[in-house]
């Protein structure tokens, strides 16, 4: 009696408290609306871009998946939105999972790119083909603010094909609570430890593969010894029966949602979606590992290439080249974009790893010889067919057990009707 009167007298209190402490909740909310700061475009040459305002013309963009920013968080720029209603030029954009694929799409002819974002190696394969084209940099005078350590790099030695987009490392994501290991004891043995049988993916492409494959037997990851990528494919071999399978963008969602622990990953990708499940890490294994570069460049038979250059400058605008690198989580090799992020982003081991891990334990991809090249896709298509034929050899086994089981049953139900017709 006593306690449910002293309720009664202290709810006016509580009630008090929890007005003032929802009021509380709404200034903080507001105040954390009032801290986000919508992204701004200023261009530094707004007459640049009225070249083509009334021509009406287009270009096709051909770009990875979720590697733009497209306004879809709040305050944020749509880049490509942006880039039309400042030129007057239509943006055709479409998305591709890997260099390979890009490179298949091109080389059929079956349609006609004015932008393309290759990596390294993919771009030096290209320009040996001479399926790119040089650019005028007349026409893209923000070239100026890309960094020194990122132009004349191996894949394209004299700055003629290409236009630095993003940078990064490759490394392993893992879920903390299912693997319980120190940071910095993990190599890339980790993809092949049967431990966790089932809950590994791995890159469904053959450079990524075979790189992590070479960098756990100590070779190079632009070797062209036939030994070495034998050895490196039968490695490869050896892993498939504990991989979960072969993927590429599905790793995002396969991780984020626990349906596997651990992957390869890039860094990029890795730290937007550790964004949204805090039970992953992501750490470059201790052997070494890929630093990859992904530049914007214009394939050959292009129709529209002064407009397409136009939107390479238009990348690196200060405000388009901070708004894509805040959005997708990459690297950024443009030294504006840089000095706007925040200076927890830029001290950021994983984003930008400290000059000795990059020196010591890093190496980029170049272009291996035509023989090389198909040797690594003939052993990798062997290895995935193999992986076919690990399941389809256990098929006729089981087949052939089922149907004898089948009939011993109906010869022991035949025996046992028999002998009841008997009696």
């Amino acid at each position: 009696m006593k306690r449910t009167f002293l309720s009664w007298l202290l709810l006016p209190a509580a009630m008090l408290n929890l007005l003032c402490g929802c009021t509380s909740s709404q200034e903080a909310v507001e105040e954390e609306e009032e801290e986000i700061t919508a992204q701004t475009l200023t261009v530094s040459d707004p007459e640049y871009y009225t070249r083509f305002k009334d021509d009406g013309i287009s270009i096709n963009v051909y770009n990875w998946g979720e590697y733009i920013s497209t306004g879809a968080d709040e305050g944020t720029l749509d880049v490509n939105s942006e880039f039309e209603k400042l030129t007057g030029i239509e943006v055709n954009y479409t998305n591709y999972a890997t260099n390979e694929e890009l490179y298949a799409k091109l080389k059929g002819g079956g349609a006609t790119y004015d932008i393309i974002i290759p990596s390294d190696y993919m771009i030096s394969k290209m320009i040996r083909e001479e399926m790119i084209q040089e650019l005028d940099f007349e026409n893209i005078p923000n070239f100026s603010y890309i960094m020194e350590n990122f132009r004349n790099m191996d894949y394209d030695p004299e700055n003629a094909y290409s236009v630095p987009y993003t940078w990064g490392t490759v490394g392993i994501i893992y879920d903390e609570t299912t693997v319980d290991l120190n940071e910095e004891d993990i190599d890339w043995d980790l993809l092949w430890d049967e431990t966790y049988a089932d809950q590994i993916l791995m890159f469904d492409n053959p450079r990524d593969a075979f790189a992590i494959s070479e960098l756990l037997l100590g070779y190079s990851i632009n070797t062209e010894d036939p030994e070495e990528l034998t050895a490196a494919a039968e490695k490869l071999k050896e892993q498939k029966r504990i991989v979960q399978g072969y993927v590429m963008d599905e790793i995002f969602d396969k991780m984020g949602a626990g349906d596997a622990w651990i992957a390869p990953y890039y860094a990029g990708d890795a730290l937007t979606i550790m964004e949204e499940n805090d039970s992953l890490n992501f750490v470059v294994p201790k052997s070494g590992t890929n630093l990859f570069v992904d530049a914007m460049c214009i394939p050959k038979g292009a129709k529209q290439k002064e407009a397409a250059e136009m939107y390479i400058n238009f990348m690196c605008e200060p405000d388009i080249a901070y708004a894509n690198i805040d959005y997708i989580c990459y690297s950024t090799p443009h030294s504006a974009a840089f000095d706007m992020l925040d200076e927890e982003v830029q001290n950021d081991p994983i984003s930008y790893p400290d000059e000795e891990l990059i020196a010591e334990r890093t190496t980029v991809f170049v272009n291996l010889s035509d023989e090389a090249n198909k040797l690594m896709q003939d052993l990798w298509t062997e290895m995935k067919s193999a992986e076919d034929e690990i399941t389809n050899r256990w098929l006729m086994p089981a087949f052939l057990v089922l149907c004898l089981a089948t009939v011993v049953f109906v010869l022991i139900r035949r025996h046992i009707k028999s002998k009841k017709d008997i009696f």
